[in-house]
């Protein structure tokens, strides 16, 4: 089964693209959005789609196969491009709640949680550090003509931690926030790129993350006292990992609950369980 990955502004596209290029038509593919990425100030993102075609192939003549037969080895290996059986998942009732997202886990697993991000060594996060980060998000916002400018606010660490105010600060911190976590994401990017030292930038506006953060926790105590009245997992949203571990922390010393994170960036999850 030939598998190809296409990048395209939309599945629809992919999938034309895709069909162009395995000589079948669109109703015959098999497909899985791989990734997905939305575009920085309101600029349209892209997707990554992975797809095969679902037709059967043609049969081969009882001639063709007969001659294959006969040339093939006794005991020859047979290679295929089938994917192996994935192993059984442990079997559980889950109920996905609310359409808010959600965040990382509680007990020694928000240790290995917390690793993801605090990998490097102990680092601090220098006055010079944080005066060229803060340059450059300044340049950014200039360059964006929206009426909004960003300080730095504290240094913990190695977090560099910068709030942007100003009118149109709205417009930097998007639906649900997600201009401003695309932001701290450039941002950190950049600083990966030329410090190179291991700080990193926490980016608010308009009160927007700690406003979420207290959002966040009130409604994982609140699907935390639903999944202890019913038995049942919850599984939230996909959030990136500092929204994660706010989860888990707000969680962490609730008796009859633990929580977990599953699957891959960017479509990490939260799972609240019944303890035991």
């Amino acid at each position: 089964m030939e598998t190809i990955e296409i990048v395209a502004a939309n599945v629809n596209e992919a999938l034309e693209k895709g069909a162009a290029q395995l000589g079948v038509s669109v109703s015959d593919l098999g497909s899985e959005v791989t990734d997905e990425t939305k575009g920085l100030f309101g600029k349209p993102g892209k997707v990554t789609v992975k797809i095969w075609s679902k037709a059967k192939p043609k049969a081969e003549p009882k001639a063709a196969k007969k001659e294959k037969a006969e040339a093939a080895p006794t005991e020859a290996v047979v290679e295929t491009d089938a994917p192996a059986e994935e192993p059984k998942k442990r079997p559980s009732r889950r109920t996905k709640k609310d359409a808010a997202p959600a965040a990382e886990s509680n007990g020694e697993a928000t240790k290995a949680e917390a690793s993801e991000e605090e990998t490097q060594p102990e680092v601090v996060a220098s006055q010079e550090d944080a005066d060229k980060l803060l340059g450059i998000l300044n340049h950014l916002l200039k360059a964006s003509e929206l009426d909004a400018e960003a300080k730095i606010t504290a240094l913990n660490g190695r977090y560099v931690h910068i709030d942007i105010d100003g009118q149109e600060v709205g417009y930097l911190v998007g639906r649900r926030g997600e201009v401003l976590n695309s932001i701290q994401y450039l941002m950190n990017v950049i600083s990966a790129r030329q410090l190179n030292n291991g700080v990193r930038v926490v980016v608010e506006g308009d009160n927007y993350r700690e406003r979420r953060a207290n959002a966040l926790g009130d409604m994982a105590k609140r699907i935390a006292a639903q999944v202890i009245e019913r038995g049942e997992e919850a599984v939230l949203d996909a959030l990136p990992a500092f929204e994660r571990r706010i989860i888990h922390q707000a969680l962490v010393e609730i008796d009859g609950i633990s929580t977990y994170s599953e699957g891959e960036e960017p479509n990490r999850c939260v799972v609240i369980a019944p303890a035991g």
